[in-house]
C-alpha cells in the first residue's frame, strides 16, 4: 500500500508540474499580448489571463479527457477567437493575437506530453510576437523583393525538394545518390547566401572572406564553386571571392585535425606538420586577397548580385558526380591495390572521408600511424584537383587563374611539411 501511495503521489508531482509549465507558457505569451492589448473599450479581447486560461486547459483538456475533450475544447477556443475577432476587426484586422491563441492552447496541451519541446517553442512564439516591429521593418525596407524570392527558392529546394529525393544510389558504378547531390547543391545555395549576409553587413572586404573560412567546415569545395558564381555574378568581386575561395581550405586543415583526433589520435600526431603548413600557406594566400582589396580600384564598390543561383549550384552537383563516376570506373578498373590508390581515389569526392578510412585502420591496429601519412596526403591531393575542377567551372577565368595558385601553394606546403623532417 506504501508503494502504491509512492506512486501515485509521483504521478500527481509529475502532472502537476506538467501542468504548471503549460500555466507558464500562457502567461509567457499572454505577458506579452497584454503589451500590445490597449485600453478602453476598444482594447483586444485578449490578455495575460486569458492566455494563461486558455494554455492550463489545453493541459486539463488532454489530461483528463485525452484527444476527444481536446478537440472539443480547441473548437470552444477556435469559436471564441473567431467571435473575439469579429468584435475588434475594425480597429485591428490582423489576425496574430487570435492565431496566437490556438498556439498557447495547443503548447498547452503539448506540455503534457513534452514540456521540453513545448517550452521551447513558447519562448520562440513569444520572440515572434515581440519582434513584430522589426520584423515588418526588416521585411518591408531592408528586404528586397529579390532577395525575399531567393529565400523562398531556396526554402523549397531544401525543405520541399530534398526530403522527396530518393535517398539510394543509382546509375552506373552504384555510386550517385541523387539525395546526396542535391543536398550539394542546397548546401552550394546555403553558402553562397551566407556569404551575400555578410557581404551586405560587413563588407566586400572582410565579408566574403570570413564568409568563405565559415563556410569551408561545411565544404571547401562547395564554397569554391559558390565564391566561383558571386565572381560572375559581381566582377568586380572577384578579389575577395578569391580570398574566401582559397581561406575556405583552411577549415578544411582543422576539420581535418578534428577529424583525425576524434578517430586516431596517433594519426594526427604524424600528419599534424603537413596539416600546419598547409594551414599557414592557406591563410597567407587567403589574406594577401583579402588585404589587397584595400588597395583595388574600386572593386567591392559594385551591386551585390543575387544570394545564389540555382544553375551554378546544379552546375557544381553535376561537377561532383562526373568526378565520382570518373573515380568509380577507375576503381573498377584497376581495382583495389593497396590503401593508396582506395583513399587516393575516396579523395576526389572528400579528402576527410579518405581519412577518415586510413585513422580507422590505425585505430583498430591494422597499420601503423607512419604508413597512413601518405595515404591522407594522396587523399588531400586528389581533393585538390576537385577544387581546382570546380573553380575552372564555376567562376571566370580570373577567379580560376588566381585561386588555382593558391590552392597549388597549400597542397606544396602539405607535401613540405611531409617531407621536412626528413
Amino acid at each position: 500500500m506504501e508503494n502504491g501511495w509512492r506512486l501515485t503521489d509521483t504521478v500527481t508531482l509529475s502532472l502537476a508540474v506538467r501542468l504548471g509549465v503549460a500555466l507558464g507558457i500562457g502567461l509567457l505569451i499572454g505577458a506579452e499580448r497584454e503589451r500590445r492589448k490597449g485600453t478602453g473599450p476598444r482594447r483586444a479581447p485578449a490578455g495575460i489571463r486569458t492566455f494563461a486560461l486558455v494554455a492550463l486547459a489545453g493541459g486539463l483538456s488532454l489530461s483528463f479527457g485525452g484527444a476527444a475533450v481536446l478537440a472539443v475544447t480547441a473548437l470552444v477556443v477556435g469559436a471564441l477567437a473567431a467571435i473575439g475577432y469579429r468584435r475588434s476587426r475594425e480597429a485591428d484586422p490582423g489576425l496574430t493575437t487570435e492565431m496566437a491563441l490556438l498556439t498557447t492552447f495547443l503548447l498547452g496541451a503539448l506540455a503534457i506530453r513534452e514540456p521540453a519541446l513545448a517550452s521551447g517553442l513558447a519562448v520562440a512564439v513569444a520572440i515572434l510576437l515581440a519582434s513584430r516591429t522589426r520584423l515588418h521593418r526588416f521585411v518591408r525596407r531592408a528586404l528586397t523583393e529579390q532577395e525575399l524570392h531567393d529565400a523562398l527558392l531556396f526554402a523549397a529546394c531544401a525543405l520541399v525538394v530534398l526530403p522527396l529525393t530518393p535517398d539510394r544510389t543509382v546509375g552506373p558504378f552504384d555510386v550517385l545518390n541523387p539525395r546526396t547531390l542535391w543536398k550539394l547543391a542546397v548546401i552550394v545555395m546555403g553558402i553562397s547566401a551566407a556569404g551575400y549576409v555578410a557581404q551586405r553587413l560587413l563588407g566586400p572586404r572582410l565579408g566574403l572572406p570570413l564568409a568563405g573560412f565559415a563556410s569551408g567546415f561545411v565544404s571547401s569545395a562547395a564554397t569554391i564553386g559558390s565564391m566561383g558564381r558571386r565572381a560572375v555574378g559581381t566582377p568586380g568581386l572577384c578579389r575577395a571571392a578569391v580570398g574566401g575561395a582559397v581561406l575556405s581550405t583552411v577549415a578544411t586543415m582543422v576539420q581535418m585535425s578534428l577529424v583525425l583526433y576524434a578517430t586516431s589520435p596517433a594519426t594526427l600526431r604524424v600528419v599534424a606538420i603537413p596539416l600546419l603548413f598547409g594551414g599557414i600557406a592557406a591563410v597567407g594566400y587567403g589574406a594577401l586577397f583579402a588585404l589587397r582589396l584595400s588597395r583595388g580600384h574600386g572593386e567591392g564598390d559594385g551591386k551585390l548580385g543575387r544570394a545564389f543561383d540555382l544553375k551554378s549550384s546544379l552546375l557544381f552537383a553535376g561537377t561532383v558526380c562526373l568526378v565520382l563516376f570518373a573515380a568509380a570506373a577507375l576503381y573498377q578498373r584497376f581495382g583495389g591495390r593497396g590503401l593508396l590508390p582506395a583513399v587516393a581515389l575516396a579523395g576526389f569526392a572528400d579528402a576527410h572521408a579518405a581519412a577518415i578510412s586510413a585513422a580507422s585502420l590505425v585505430a583498430a591496429g591494422k597499420l601503423a600511424a607512419a604508413n597512413a601519412v601518405l595515404p591522407i596526403l594522396a587523399g588531400l591531393t586528389t581533393n585538390t584537383v576537385t577544387k581546382g575542377i570546380v573553380a575552372l567551372t564555376a567562376g571566370p577565368g580570373r577567379f580560376a587563374w588566381q585561386t588555382i595558385p593558391g590552392l597549388l601553394l597549400v597542397i606544396l606546403a602539405v607535401w613540405a611539411g611531409y617531407f621536412l623532417p626528413a
